[in-house]
């Protein structure tokens, strides 16, 4: 019997590095001085056992630097669980799953630290934030999951509750430098995924709603964040078609140095991907981010003398292109035009008034695989 056990233990990993470079404005490391930064680094490994069939268990361990020092690459559990599948048959599946588990939402939450399961080297920041990535990454606590075969497709349901990971979190939220940090509180997320013609079209749905408890310095307040994406999918032999639009309300609460704010920000993007010489793909996006609905352009906000009006949204028109030389290794390369700095990480642009509103990056990557 244990024989059979370890037969069912699969070890797995991934190793990734990037090359950063801007012409104004930092993004993972000192991208605009010198020949660039090559501060973004993902390394990961996971390992998964069934002690029995209808019992898994689940673990990957990752190290991921993207700017900051090198203390950020310090392997932490990205994902750690105990599924056990109530029920499963040819019609139907439905299962639970406890520990740490990767939140649903969008169609690459997921799977986002794979560099072999992303359309590109940066997925859309608009949806999809890299600077407060630890916020919607994962959650501790318990989840469920349930599969509807029906004859025209398959219905999908997952769903969770938990206490938020945060990660280096109040770096983010709050100017580098600053006393501050945030914990997590009880939160719950959710996600209705339906699939037709084996993939060909893909429809989902999801919706979240966060908490956090928040310190900078002698201040304490809260925030709470719910966001509402709907996502869609249409993907041929040779080429797909994806977008993914959110509403994201943000509210916050406090005293002191933690401001009384709420806003209803907006998110989409439009993405094709074409496959061509069985092992190529080349990419073109855009990705829209509005950080307040009422105050599009940020003018108001620079008005109030909070930041620079550009801080307030992006546009990213992005080009990429990828090359799977063999099953383990992974060539790319992409080139975004922005205009805005909406999703900049704050531990690289510590003084907002610095930053420049059009700006260009170009990253390359290497990635690996066993």
């Amino acid at each position: 019997m244990a024989e059979s056990i370890l037969d069912t233990l699969q070890i797995h990993g991934f190793l990734s590095q990037a090359l950063v470079i801007t012409d104004h404005n930092d993004f993972f490391g000192p991208s605009s001085s010198g020949a660039g930064s090559l501060k973004f680094t993902e390394i990961g490994a996971n390992a998964s056992l069934r002690p029995h069939q209808d019992v898994l268990i689940a673990a990957q361990v990752l190290g991921r630097r993207a700017g900051g020092d090198g203390d950020d690459a310090r392997p932490v559990l990205d994902y750690g669980i105990i599924d056990y599948q109530l029920l499963s048959n040819q019609q139907r599946t439905l299962g639970i799953q406890a520990g740490r588990f990767k939140n649903p939402f969008g169609f690459y939450n997921q799977t986002r630290d794979v560099a072999f399961t992303r359309p590109s080297i940066l997925l859309p920041q608009s949806i999809y934030f890299d600077r407060t990535r630890s916020l919607g990454l994962s959650a501790d606590g318990a989840s469920v999951y349930a599969e509807e075969r029906l004859d025209s497709g398959t219905l999908r349901l997952k769903a969770g509750v938990g206490t938020p990971t945060t990660r280096d979190l109040g770096n983010q939220l709050f100017p580098p430098g600053s006393s501050s940090s945030a914990s997590g509180s009880t939160s719950s997320i959710g996600q209705l995924l339906y699939e037709h013609g084996n993939g060909r079209f893909t429809a989902a749905v999801s919706v979240a709603d966060v908490n956090l408890d928040l310190e900078l310095g002698p201040s304490e307040g809260e925030l709470n964040f719910q966001p509402w994406i709907l996502s869609l999918q249409y993907d041929m032999e040779n080429w797909a078609l994806t977008g993914e639009f959110a509403l994201r309300k943000l509210s916050t609460s406090g005293s002191g140095l933690i401001r009384d704010a709420d806003t209803t920000g907006e998110s989409w993007y439009l993405q094709y991907t074409r496959r061509f010489h069985d092992n190529w793909q080349w990419l073109i996006r855009y990705d829209s981010l509005i950080s307040d609905r009422s105050d599009r352009s940020g003018s108001a906000y620079e008005a109030s003398g909070l930041g620079p009006a550009h801080s307030r949204y992006a546009e990213d028109i992005t080009l990429g292109l990828q090359w799977h030389v063999n099953p383990r290794l992974l060539l790319a390369a992409e080139y975004h035009h922005i205009d805005g700095t909406g999703w900049l990480p704050l531990q690289d642009n510590p003084d907002v008034t610095e930053t420049r509103r059009h700006w260009n990056m170009l990253l390359f990557q290497l990635s690996l695989r066993f």
